[in-house]
């Protein structure tokens, strides 16, 4: 479990569909504090999360049929040998959750693909074929881009753009209006690469030219996979545009682009899972790393507040090894924990991208604490002065902290254009983090939330 602490640093909080995620956990929480579980509270459960689901834009329909399966099954079902009435009725509410997601579509990397992406105008086609090459390119794969649509002007300079930032080749023919004629030519330079990623042209709507246009480049690229590309703030419509796409062309997934803060991101999800077409990525920020493969389980499993250590442990082995991460973390449990290791923590947890989202994936109070989003700024700016702190320290007192007294205080301080408070913070935090970190072996209720995703991925708590 090295890379688990790596994220000692952080102390934020933000989460996708963030209100209904709030409304979920305040619901939860009702359930494990209530003296009793009785009929009454079963329906005052269910009318907050219809409230709840209702705000996220999830159909009225779906929402109704959801929420009378979990007061009947609430109500008249006896929770099993071995499981107490709360506990039950929190995993009803998980179950039915989970049941309006679909299944979700998982990718198998390491075998040599061709992605077809299709979709509408101003979906974010071209940005998410970037986004995905850089997928593929974070977990050792080569990829590679074919500018497929030759209708939007400067739709190939957009995407050799792309292209350039995070160093993937593109390959594109300026001028030419024939679609599949540039995707065989790019099939055939690209031959060698593991992941061929193709990006189309869009309609303001699914017409028959759309569709003739994607037959052609789809029996010239016999591709893989068929990803159609959809805005998440479409909300409900998504589910239209989904089943046009599917019934059209035969999707084997569908990518939600901008979920990350959508009201009406519930709304698209539900909606593309109830027409058959099973999500496989989900867009959650700005940045080219912002893409991540749709497991419903984890997604449900950060909803609710419970985390994902799983998702947390893959992001955190692409920035540091595993023998790095436990060679930090036996160091830590020992006390053998110095500023150096904590530099290289922060230098992880930077790379592994926006704390909001990295926060999103502990179990709420993991560390006693919730902050707020009006936090986070605060937090990332407090990291990144503590890195030039220790960039002014000298080895020794990288390596031994307690040598830090009043004049090198002063010194390093001058040294990195800050103030002898911010040193001293810098200290304090690191002294926390030690002790903090001693402690977590007699802390039962942190081990028991972590072993219990620890053994789901087949690890386990030193």
């Amino acid at each position: 479990m090295g890379n688990y602490y790596i994220l000692m640093g952080i102390s934020s909080f933000y989460m996708v569909l963030e209100s209904l995620s709030e409304s979920l956990k305040q619901i939860l929480n009702k359930v494990a504090n209530a003296t009793s579980v009785d009929p009454k509270l079963v329906r005052e459960i269910t009318r907050e999360m219809q409230r709840a689901l209702l705000q996220a834009d999830v159909n009225v329909k779906i929402v109704l049929e959801l929420t009378k399966r979990i007061e009947e099954k609430g109500v008249k079902e006896k929770p099993p040998a071995g499981m107490g009435v709360r506990e039950y009725l929190i995993k009803v509410i998980h179950d039915e959750l989970l049941s309006i997601l679909g299944k979700g579509h998982a990718i198998k990397l390491g075998k040599k693909m061709k992605i077809l992406l299709v979709g509408l105008y101003g979906q974010g086609k071209t940005t998410t074929a970037g986004k995905l090459g850089r997928y593929f390119q974070r977990r050792g794969m080569t990829p590679a881009l074919i500018a497929g649509d030759v209708h939007r002007p400067a739709a190939y300079d957009q995407l050799k753009q792309i292209g350039d930032m995070i160093n993937i080749p593109v390959f594109g023919i300026p001028g030419e209006t024939k679609a599949a004629k540039v995707v065989r030519e790019g099939l055939t330079k690209f031959k060698d690469y593991d992941v061929i990623i193709i990006d189309t042209a869009g309609r303001d709507r699914l017409d028959d030219d759309l569709i003739e246009e994607i037959k052609r480049v789809a029996a010239v690229v016999e591709p893989d996979e068929t990803f159609l590309v959809l805005d998440a703030t479409m909300g409900q419509q998504a589910g239209v545009h989904a089943k046009g796409f599917h019934d059209a062309v035969g999707l084997t997934g569908v990518i939600l682009t901008k979920l990350d803060g959508s009201a009406k991101g519930g709304g698209a999800l539900s909606a593309v899972a109830e027409t058959g077409a099973q999500i496989a990525f989900v867009g959650v920020g700005e940045h080219l790393e912002d893409l991540e493969m749709f497991d419903p389980t984890r997604f449900i499993s950060r909803l609710l507040g419970w985390g994902d250590l799983k998702s947390l442990l893959e992001r955190a082995e692409e920035v540091i090894t595993k023998e790095e991460a436990e060679r930090i973390a036996h160091r830590l449990m020992s006390g053998k924990f110095t500023l150096k290791d904590m530099y290289v923590q922060m230098e992880a947890v930077t790379k592994m991208g926006p704390f909001s989202r990295l926060m999103s994936m502990l179990p709420t109070g993991m560390f006693g604490i919730s902050p707020d989003r009006s936090q986070i700024e605060a937090h990332q700016k407090r990291l990144r002065k503590w890195k030039v702190i220790m960039q002014s320290m000298t080895k020794e007192e990288m390596d031994d902290p307690r040598i830090i007294k009043s004049k090198r205080i002063s010194r390093i301080a001058r040294g990195s254009g800050t103030s002898e408070d911010d040193v001293r913070e810098l200290i304090k935090q690191y002294n926390i983090a030690v002790r903090t970190m001693k402690n977590i072996t007699s802390n039962r209720e942190f081990r028991r939330r972590l072993e219990r995703q620890m053994k789901d991925m087949g690890g386990e708590i030193e």
